[in-house]
């Protein structure tokens, strides 16, 4: 196996000299992609210097040089990658000695585009454990059963909340049919929640397989200046960005002719129930009388579907 590992770099000259060296260990990780989003903080000097110590370490920046976002970001690192395979880390975060145990199996069967596993916790402090505990706990971010391919995308569009989630950081896929199946990669159009939409899309072009499920593969790390962290404690209105997120997931599936029917309008259901949510008072009753007399299923679907949006990372 040829694994290029992508990390995009934005204000973490904390941390990614950790991310680094935890992808490092590994013999599979042909090269590990830094690509530099015009921090404020001193990571682009932190990225040279290990780019300079380690051979397999690339680094690169935005050709204009500018901060495009973590989703342009990843997509500049797939396209600088040589490997045959693609594997994901946020700067902040790292993999542990298990990261690719079983990948190591499963891609020897060439049906296998994609293996995914278990995320867990790490607080930095103890002021972001005191903040963040209550949404983080020390819960596996993790899909709770062994499912075959074909249910993972309806798992996740359907029942978020009994089906689990896993992350981009421990997920890895097959260069070529990435390539072959995705078009586009991540969305500009999405500063946050761009790795859900991503995922929603790529457990419906490409088989993913479970790997490990039931301890961690890699670790998200916690401290008081994750975007995730901003928008769980209101910096960014959470309600505003995941309207965003279900309305490009709508406009996909709209365009997407192989989507059944009923799976579109069960899209369209939630990001009217995320529109309504995050509606002021008097708006949001009139919405509601409105999709009462239109689409009351669309109602009970909304309210149903609410007690799942902190899922929605």
């Amino acid at each position: 196996m040829k694994i290029s590992v992508i990390i995009p770099v934005y204000n973490a000259e904390k941390y990614v000299t950790q991310a680094v060296e935890s992808a490092l260990q590994f013999d599979e990780v042909y090269e590990i992609i830094l690509i530099e989003d015009k921090s404020p903080d001193n990571a682009l000097q932190v990225c040279l210097q290990l780019s300079e110590k380690h051979d397999r370490v690339k680094l690169y920046q935005h050709p204009d040089k500018g901060n495009h976002g973590a989703g342009p970001t990843r997509n500049l690192g797939i396209e600088k990658s040589t490997g045959d395979f693609i594997a994901f880390l946020d700067a902040d975060d790292y993999y542990l000695p298990n990261r690719f145990d079983a990948e190591k199996e499963l891609f020897k069967n060439p049906e296998v585009e994609g293996v995914y596993g278990a995320l867990g916790v790490h607080y930095y402090t103890e002021k972001a454990k005191e903040q963040y505990y209550p949404l983080f706990q020390d819960k596996l971010a993790t899909v709770y059963k062994q499912h075959p391919p074909r249910e993972v995308f309806l798992g996740q569009i359907y029942m978020l909340g009994s089906f689990g989630l896993f992350s981009i950081d421990a997920l890895t896929i097959r260069k070529d049919s990435l390539i072959k199946k995705m078009n586009p990669l991540f969305k500009a159009s999405l500063r946050l929640h761009q790795d859900t939409e991503f995922l929603f899309r790529l457990s419906y072009y490409l088989d993913l397989y479970p790997g490990i499920l039931d301890k961690a593969v890699a670790v998200r790390g916690v401290h008081e200046s994750n975007r995730i962290t901003a928008v769980d404690s209101k910096q960014i209105n959470p309600a505003t960005t995941r309207v965003l997120l279900w309305k490009e997931v709508q406009d996909w599936s709209e365009t997407e002719n192989t989507i059944p029917a009923n799976v579109k309008l069960h899209i369209k259901r939630m990001h009217r129930s995320f529109q309504i949510g995050c509606a002021p008072v008097p708006q949001k009753w009139g919405m509601i009388l409105k999709y009462m007399l239109v689409d009351y299923p669309s109602i009970r679907s909304g309210i149903y579907n609410i007690n799942f949006r902190h899922y929605l990372l």
